[in-house]
C-alpha cells in the first residue's frame, strides 16, 4: 500500500522531471518512492545548498519547475542561503524536506517553519490524508508567486500507509497582468506619444519582459520608434536586432554604450527591477532624460521613474506598436555608431606583477567558447569579465546565482542544473577562489554530471577581490581579505576533471584544443586562472566610488 511519502512523490513527479538532494532519514522514504515509482530523474549532490542551487538553476536556464530534497534538522538549515538566493531572485522551485513528528519536537529539531519564513519561503506540512492534494498546492503556490516553497513531510507520517494516489487537479495560474482599463489605455496613449515624439528614443529590458515572452513585441516597438536598445545583465540577448542593441547597461557596460544611453530624451524600461547596478548608482540617464517603467510591481522600483505602467511587458509592447500605428521611427539608431559601443578593453596580457590581466583572458576566452553555451556565474568581483566579454544568446544562457542576495559560494551546484535542463550546450561556470573554496563540496557534482560539456572558469588571485577593492581601498586591513594561494586545477583532477593552471595568455591554449575534442571523450575542463589583483572591473569602480 503506498506510503504519504509515495503520495508526495508521484505527485509531485506530474509537475517536476528532476530533483536534487543530499539523501538523510528525513527523506529517505520519499526518495525510494521517487527512484522506484516515478519517472523523474534525480540528481544527487554532496551539499544541501548546492541541491537548492540546482533547481534554482534548471527552472533559470529551462523554465521548467524543478524540486529539491533534503533531510529534517542539519539538512535544511544547510540550505537556508540558497533559499533566499531563492525567494529573491523569484526563482520558483519545490524543496522536499523531512520534518519533526506531528506529536512535538525532538532535541535536536528546530522551527523549519520559521526559518523558512525567514527567508521569505512559506512551508506546506503534508497529513496523512492530504499529502497529494497538499503537494498540488505547493506547486501552484511556487508558479505562482515565482517563490522557492517548502514541502514538508513529518517524520512519523513519512512511512505511514495512506492508500492509492488520488488523482489531483492541475495547479490553476493567474493570467498575465493585462492593461486594458481606460485608464491603463490612456496611460499607454499618453506614453506612444511620447516615443512618437522622442528624437532620441531608449528601450531597455530586464528579466521580467523575458519571462512574460516579451522579445518580438519589443523588437516591433524599436523597430516602430528608431529606438536603440539595450538590456539588464539579466535580460541580454532579448531584443532581436544586435545591430542596434547596445548588449548591457550599468556597469557591465562600456563607456560608450553609457554615454549613448544619456543622451536618450525618454527611456522605456521594460521588466527591470533598475537595481543599483543597472542604474550606476542613479547615473545610468541624464537628468533630462524622462523614464517610463512598465512592470507588474504594484509601484516603481526607482525614483527617476517618471510615469509607471503596471502590466505584462509583452501586452504593453504590443499595445504600445498598435498605438503608434505606421510611425516609421526616429533615425537616432541609425545615426549612431552602435559597434564602437561593444569595444572592449583587450588588456595588457601579463600585468606589472608578473600575472595574467583578466581582461586579456576574459577576452580570450570569449573568442574560444562555443556558440552554444550556457554561463553560470557564482559571486564575487569577477563577475564583470564573463559579463562583459562573454555574450550569450538569450537571457536564461547567462545565470547568476548569488547576486540577488549577495552571496558567494554557489557556483560548483549550479553546473548539475543547467547541464541538466540544456542537456545540448556547453556549461561554462564561472567562479571566484573565494567562492570555489567554499562550494567544494559540489565540484565533484559538477564534474560528474556535466563530463565533456562542462567548463569552469577560476579566478585565482587569492583573495576575496570585492572586499580588497572596496574595504582595503578604505585602508582597512587586508589580511582577513586575503586566501592563501590554492591549486584548483589539482583539486579538479582529484575528481576526475582535467585542470589547468593558466599563467599567460597562450596556455589558454588548452581551452582551444579542448573545445576541438569530441564532447563524449574528453573530461570536464577547469581552468585556474593566476589573475593579477591589480585589475579592479568597472562595475566594482563605480562601488568604490560611492562607498567613498
Amino acid at each position: 500500500m503506498p506510503h504519504v511519502s509515495a503520495h508526495v512523490a508521484i505527485t509531485l513527479a506530474r509537475h517536476v522531471d528532476h530533483v536534487f538532494g543530499v539523501m538523510g532519514n528525513g527523506n529517505a522514504w520519499f526518495l525510494d518512492a521517487l527512484e522506484r515509482q516515478t519517472s523523474a530523474t534525480f540528481t544527487a549532490l554532496r551539499h544541501e545548498a548546492g541541491a537548492v542551487v540546482a533547481a534554482d538553476t534548471h527552472h533559470r536556464a529551462s523554465g521548467r519547475l524543478a524540486a529539491a530534497t533534503t533531510t529534517y534538522g542539519a539538512g535544511f538549515t544547510n540550505t537556508l542561503t540558497a533559499l533566499a538566493e531563492a525567494v529573491q531572485a523569484h526563482v520558483p522551485l519545490i524543496l522536499v524536506v523531512g520534518d519533526e513528528p506531528t506529536s512535538g519536537p525532538r532535541p535536536w529539531d528546530v522551527d523549519q517553519i520559521a526559518l523558512a519564513s525567514a527567508v521569505g519561503a512559506r512551508t506546506y506540512t503534508v497529513g496523512h490524508a492530504d499529502a497529494a492534494a497538499t503537494t498540488v498546492i505547493a506547486v501552484e503556490h511556487a508558479l505562482t508567486y515565482r517563490v522557492p516553497t517548502v514541502l514538508a513531510i513529518p517524520y512519523d507520517v513519512a512511512r505511514r500507509e495512506a492508500g492509492p494516489v488520488p488523482d489531483t487537479l492541475d495547479p490553476r495560474l493567474p493570467a498575465p497582468l493585462s492593461s486594458t482599463s481606460p485608464y491603463d489605455l490612456g496611460a499607454i496613449a499618453a506614453v506612444a506619444r511620447k516615443l512618437a515624439a522622442a528624437e532620441r528614443p531608449l528601450l531597455l529590458a530586464g528579466r521580467g519582459a523575458w519571462l512574460a515572452g516579451a522579445g518580438p513585441a519589443l523588437g516591433a516597438l524599436a523597430d516602430a520608434t528608431g529606438a536603440i536598445t539595450a538590456s539588464t545583465a539579466l535580460g541580454r540577448g532579448l531584443f532581436p536586432r544586435s545591430e542596434y542593441d547596445l548588449g548591457v547597461t550599468g556597469g557591465f557596460g562600456t563607456d560608450q554604450a553609457a554615454e549613448l544611453i544619456r543622451q536618450a530624451d525618454v527611456a522605456v524600461v521594460f521588466g527591470a527591477s533598475l537595481n543599483q547596478f543597472t542604474m550606476r548608482f542613479g547615473e545610468t540617464f541624464a537628468p533630462g532624460t524622462e523614464v517610463v517603467q512598465v512592470d507588474i510591481a504594484p509601484a516603481a522600483t526607482h525614483p527617476h521613474v517618471g510615469r509607471y505602467l503596471r502590466g505584462d511587458a509583452a501586452h504593453v509592447a504590443a499595445a504600445l506598436v498598435a498605438e503608434l500605428g505606421s510611425d516609421t521611427g526616429s533615425g537616432w539608431r541609425e545615426s549612431v555608431d552602435i559597434g564602437a559601443a561593444h569595444v572592449r578593453e583587450s588588456g595588457d596580457g601579463v600585468c606589472a606583477d608578473g600575472l595574467l590581466d583578466p581582461r586579456t583572458a576574459a577576452a580570450r576566452i570569449g573568442e574560444l567558447l562555443p556558440d552554444d553555451r550556457v554561463v553560470v556565474s557564482d559571486g564575487g568581483h569577477f563577475i564583470g569579465w564573463a559579463n562583459m566579454y562573454w555574450p550569450v544568446a538569450s537571457p536564461d544562457r547567462m545565470i547568476m546565482v548569488g547576486t540577488a542576495y549577495q552571496s558567494i559560494g554557489l557556483g560548483f551546484p549550479s553546473v548539475p542544473g543547467a547541464a541538466l535542463a540544456r542537456p545540448e550546450s556547453t556549461i561554462v561556470l564561472t567562479t571566484g577562489d573565494g567562492g570555489g573554496l567554499m562550494a567544494l563540496a559540489d565540484l565533484e557534482s559538477a564534474v560528474r554530471v556535466a563530463a565533456g560539456r562542462g567548463l569552469a572558469v577560476v579566478w585565482n588571485d587569492h583573495a576575496y577581490s570585492a572586499e580588497v577593492n572596496v574595504y582595503g581601498a578604505q585602508g582597512l586591513a587586508k589580511g582577513p581579505m586575503l586566501i592563501p594561494e590554492a591549486n584548483f586545477a589539482e583539486l579538479a583532477g582529484a575528481v576526475g576533471a582535467r585542470g589547468v593552471v593558466v599563467r599567460t595568455p597562450d596556455d589558454l591554449d588548452a581551452l582551444a584544443h579542448w573545445v576541438t575534442e569530441p564532447v563524449d571523450e574528453r573530461p570536464f575542463l577547469l581552468l585556474d586562472l593566476r589573475i593579477s589583483g591589480s585589475v579592479v572591473a568597472r562595475y566594482q569602480q563605480e562601488i568604490l566610488r560611492v562607498n567613498s
